[in-house]
């Protein structure tokens, strides 16, 4: 039988502590912001990860991407929950509202960016494969969102350097969200 996992309560909310199964609310969960980049609820702890499968909730604010441009190999799929954004997908622009669900097959090159008066948020989700890669390609699209990087490289450590750090807090317009 699979054993429940524990908890910890970190700074921004409650992550699990080992393997196994468990329940969870949003509202409750650790979560971590940078200005680059949203808030995002990772449902898992970074030294406890999902083995198979990455999911975590990304909260934007207007203007905002998630991450950098790039391409995996693993497939992804996305549902946009709450608020309006934009996703910019193979060199395209296409704007999204809540329950709209993205599905990139690997190597499909896309980014989000929050759209909108207010908040949006997506759920994202992702395979795990230990010889995956990624590319951060370069795009004007991407670079006029905020959203590029000024040269191709397969390295997120390059790609992201001089980028924010990662803090434990909860999202800019959490009182707006439907979960608060």
């Amino acid at each position: 039988m699979a054993e429940e996992a524990r908890f910890e309560q970190t700074p921004s909310g409650l992550a699990p502590a080992d393997r196994g199964w468990f329940v969870v609310n949003v509202r409750d969960t650790a979560w971590t912001t940078t200005g680059d980049y949203g808030a995002r609820c990772r449902f898992e702890n970074r030294d406890v990860p999902f083995e198979q499968i990455g999911m975590n909730i990304r909260v934007l604010q207007p203007g905002q991407p998630n991450c950098l441009y790039h391409a995996e190999s693993p497939e992804e799929h996305f549902l946009v929950l709450y608020g309006e954004c934009l996703l910019l997908v193979e060199e395209q622009e296409r704007r999204l509202r809540a329950w709209d669900f993205v599905h990139c097959p690997p190597h499909t090159r896309h980014v989000f960016v929050g759209a909108g008066a207010g908040p949006c948020a997506i759920l994202m989700v992702g395979a795990r494969d230990p010889d995956d890669s990624v590319v951060y390609p370069v795009s004007d699209l991407a670079r006029r969102h905020g959203a590029g990087v000024e040269t191709e490289t397969d390295s997120p450590a390059v790609a992201y350097e001089g980028r924010e750090a990662q803090r434990p807090e909860r999202p800019r317009g959490w009182s707006e969200l439907p979960w608060s």
